[in-house]
């Protein structure tokens, strides 16, 4: 068995991908526009890593999205989650738990999935980081 992809539906794939890209730093490895299907999908995957692939499923027509919560979560080990998680934050996105611990952090997607943030080794709490309350569910 080989993992392959985890897909998400996102109703606006131009935020999805500002979010997905710019704020979390995935790169874009293909595209696929099914003009028959009315839908594109976009591969994304972290840096360096290509065999672990996130697929935006982006449906042309429009569709109400609920439920992200239920989907459970995606998770990527980071290199400084102080670091991202200001980054994510300048960005206009809540950190809905933040990293008091320097380990573990989670931000949602403009699509409401969670998406869990490790960091790789563990990092001394620092402020404001080690203070901040949490914010809504993730």
């Amino acid at each position: 068995m080989k993992y392959l992809h985890t897909m998400v539906r996102v109703a606006n794939i131009e935020e999805s991908l500002r979010f997905y890209g710019e704020g979390l730093g995935l790169v874009e490895s293909h595209r696929i526009e099914n003009e028959k299907g009315r839908f594109t999908l976009v591969f994304l995957h972290a840096p360096g890593d290509e065999n672990a692939k996130v697929e935006l499923t982006y449906n042309w027509d429009p569709e109400e999205y609920s439920g992200g919560r239920n989907f459970g979560h995606l998770a990527y080990r980071v290199e400084n989650i102080y670091a991202l998680c200001q980054h994510l934050q300048d960005m206009g996105y809540t950190i809905h738990r933040p990293p008091r611990d320097g380990h573990m952090a989670f931000v949602k997607s403009p699509d409401g999935i969670s998406v869990e943030l490790l960091q790789d080794g563990n990092l001394d709490a620092q402020e404001p980081w080690a203070s901040m309350p949490n914010s809504g569910t993730w």
